[in-house]
């Protein structure tokens, strides 16, 4: 007997494949054909829901990134809590948490994977500046930071980490000690802070996801 379910229940069913089968497979190696013998589902079906494959990426990019900012945005609107403790706790949000997640991250980071990484980067890029920028305005008001340029500081900012930080995972704890120190320092005269103002902050960070150095 043929199942028939509506239209974003079967669109979340093919994000879910396709999920699965760009971590264990890649996004290159992975086809439509793949797709759809996994569903058992009619080409006509998903050309409904999805252009092409790059389509399905898209797609599945902006739901992890929907999932990890909706709860960053949460947290950095929480107007009663302390500045520097919504940054922290909101950056640490934008981590994504569940075993599905980590295996996109790390395929995302894979050279076969470059298209990936690229629209991952945009998506967080558009989606989490507009959430630093919040408690940016709440740190001005209150004195703590001292900019005229709140949401530039916040693109550069985001922009030199992605930077800096995308690659290190090989690195000897040496370079990364190196890069951390500069990032910390690099974020404190952008926001306008004295230094080592941030380090509390940031530092904790940066433990179990780059150094083990406490």
């Amino acid at each position: 007997m043929r199942i028939v379910k509506d239209a974003q229940e079967r669109k979340n069913e093919i994000l879910d494949v396709a999920e699965r089968l760009f971590c264990t497979k890649g996004f290159d190696h992975t086809s439509t054909n793949d797709i759809l013998s996994e569903i058992g589902i009619a080409r006509g079906t998903l050309y409904y829901h999805f252009k092409s494959k790059e389509d399905i990426l898209d797609a599945m990019i902006e739901r992890i990134v929907e999932q990890t900012t909706a709860r960053a945005e949460k947290i950095a609107g929480d107007h009663s809590a302390p500045v520097l403790e919504r940054i922290q706790k909101t950056i640490r949000a934008l981590n994504v948490e569940n075993e599905v997640g980590h295996m996109i991250m790390e395929q995302v980071h894979r050279p076969q994977n470059a298209l990936m990484h690229q629209k991952m980067q945009e998506q967080l890029l558009s989606r989490v500046n507009p959430i630093i920028v919040v408690i940016l305005h709440d740190g001005i008001a209150q004195g703590i930071f001292h900019t005229d340029y709140p949401a530039e500081a916040a693109e550069m900012i985001m922009l030199y980490a992605n930077t800096a930080f995308d690659t290190l995972a090989g690195h000897s704890q040496d370079v990364l000690q190196q890069k951390i120190a500069g990032f910390i320092f690099n974020t404190e005269r952008i926001l306008g802070t004295e230094e080592g103002a941030l380090t509390e902050t940031l530092l904790p960070i940066f433990y179990g996801t780059f150094t083990d150095t406490k």
